[in-house]
């Protein structure tokens, strides 16, 4: 049971890494209003908003994707970490 967990929660973090890097790639391509970009921004921006508001983009570039990118990262190690002592 606890592997099906652990396996969960890295197929979630990858799902939402994916997603952000998708974002970020799109946004330079494909207009706000493109069915594709405004689909992955609905999952993606409520996310982001809440680091948009602590970190203000620096001279026109927005790291709230690399910080988010990052804090999944942690949170799937420390919960994987977690999870494995349950084992």
């Amino acid at each position: 049971m606890v592997e099906i967990l652990i396996v969960l929660v890295r197929v979630i973090a990858q799902i939402l890494i994916l997603l952000i890097l998708a974002e970020v790639i799109l946004s330079y391509i494909l207009s706000p209003y493109h069915p594709v970009r405004a689909t992955i921004s609905k999952i993606v921006d409520p996310i982001l908003d809440p680091i948009r508001r602590l970190v203000p983009p620096v001279k026109m570039i927005d790291f709230s994707p690399l910080i988010l990118l990052i804090i999944i990262q942690v949170l799937e190690y420390l919960l994987v970490a977690i999870l494995q002592t349950f084992i």
